[in-house]
């Protein structure tokens, strides 16, 4: 075992003698290896960033709720049926959660009305616009998977007297009070004053999808009173996850009991999950994922091809020396070993150089578009150090098995 090692670390040190000797052909043999990796890896750390920012966008909401509406959030080819559609009103919650209380047993947990909008918040001679405006009820607080960086929600006193307090997003915080705290102070929605209570938590957005950072929410007897006087909007209705099928049915039959339809009629509401913009999200994941295979496996046949020529070469460049080596005693596995590490550490040396590659292009994504977030984690390190390794070892196999198969005698007398 210990000429084993030996071996190898002396086939190592030669290794890297004869890369620094020919610094120039050892680069551009790895130029496929180099353009493989950073397909790779680039795809790797796409991938997980569309992930990680879908998981940010959403964490606010959690993935234990249903959110029951008149419109599906995909799949509306057939517009003008949910055009005609009645309204939801948001004071279906209240059913649904006497429903709850009489059945223990009940797989949904509890309901909360919600009416949203778009508005412009006011204060001073601050203004943003286009914020998202959200009427819900107390029990939000416990919907939300979303924390408080300051202050609180508002509490059921609060919202059953339709107090004029407001909940407002980061990104609200930072535009209408820079460098001050907003606990305390009014804003203006649609003219009526609100005070600030409380400020979410910081949530990020990614690819246009909602986010906490630039909303309001507001007591929902409030902003019927001062917002929108009609009864509509959705209902959402948090689930035991681990039941999530008996919820919806449960919720599916709640909602035809209440909208009082026939067995005959089809259902005129949505149940959406917010797994349905997952799946959206699903083709431009698998269009990456396909494009970064096809580049990566041209790429690495290439440099495959290149390694195995340059190793076929350099046995040919050293025949006499092998010849030498097994006169003196040298064993098949030793000459095989040597000329395997040297394709192997080609291989790696591009392996490195296009992780680092891979890491300026991440870090100048960052710069170019701050809202995409990038993963670059330990697994992406070994999947590229794992895919040189196994191009080195397939590519410089065949060459090394002839090195290690050449005969003394006539590898002494080659010119």
């Amino acid at each position: 075992m210990r000429r084993v090692f030996l071996e190898f670390f002396e086939s190592v040190r030669i290794a890297v003698t004869q890369i620094r000797a020919n610094k120039m052909r050892s680069g551009l043999t790895a130029l496929g290896v180099v353009i493989g990796i950073v397909a790779v890896t680039l795809m790797v750390t796409a991938i997980k960033g569309i992930d990680k920012g879908i998981d940010e966008s959403f964490s606010g909401f959690g993935d234990d709720v249903f959110y029951v509406g008149k419109w599906p959030w995909a799949g509306t080819q057939e517009w003008w049926i949910y055009r005609n559609r009645r309204d939801i009103r948001t004071t279906y919650s209240e059913p649904i959660n006497d429903w709850i209380r009489d059945n223990p047993d009940s797989a949904l947990v509890r309901a909360v009305p919600a009416d949203n909008t778009r508005t412009d918040v006011v204060r001073g001679d601050l203004k943003v616009s286009g914020m998202f405006l959200s009427g819900t009820s107390h029990e939000m607080a416990l919907v939300s998977k979303s924390d408080m960086a300051e202050g609180r929600f508002f509490n059921e006193f609060e919202d059953q007297h339709g107090s004029k307090v407001a909940v407002i997003g980061y990104d609200v915080a930072d535009a209408l009070f820079p460098n001050e705290t907003p606990m305390g102070k009014t804003v203006l929605v649609r003219g009526a004053p609100f005070r600030v209570i409380g400020v979410a938590e910081r949530q990020g957005s990614f690819l246009g999808a909602f986010s906490w950072d630039s909303s309001l929410i507001i007591p929902i007897r409030a902003y019927r009173h001062n917002i929108h006087g009609r009864d509509e909007g959705e209902v959402r209705v948090q689930y035991d996850p681990l039941r999530g099928e008996q919820a919806r049915d449960e919720l599916r039959g709640l909602m035809r009991r209440i909208r009082q339809l026939n067995p005959e009629d089809r259902d005129d509401f949505e149940i959406n999950e917010s797994t349905v913009i997952r799946e959206q999200l699903d083709p431009i994941k698998n269009g990456i994922a396909t494009a970064g295979l096809v580049i990566t496996g041209l790429a690495l046949f290439v440099g495959a091809i290149g390694i195995m020529n340059i190793t076929y070469v350099s046995v040919k460049e050293r025949t006499r020396e092998i010849g030498t080596r097994k006169a003196m005693g040298a064993r098949r596995r030793t000459i095989l070993m040597q000329f395997l590490i040297e394709a192997v550490c080609i291989c790696l040396v591009g392996g490195l150089i296009g992780l680092g590659l891979t890491w300026g292009l991440a870090a100048l994504i960052v710069v170019a578009a701050p809202s995409f977030p990038i993963v670059f984690s330990p697994s992406v390190v070994l999947v590229a150090m794992s895919l040189s390794t196994l191009v080195g070892v397939t590519s410089g196999f065949l060459p090394a098995l002839s090195a290690s198969s050449l005969d003394p005698v006539e590898a002494l007398r080659y010119e």
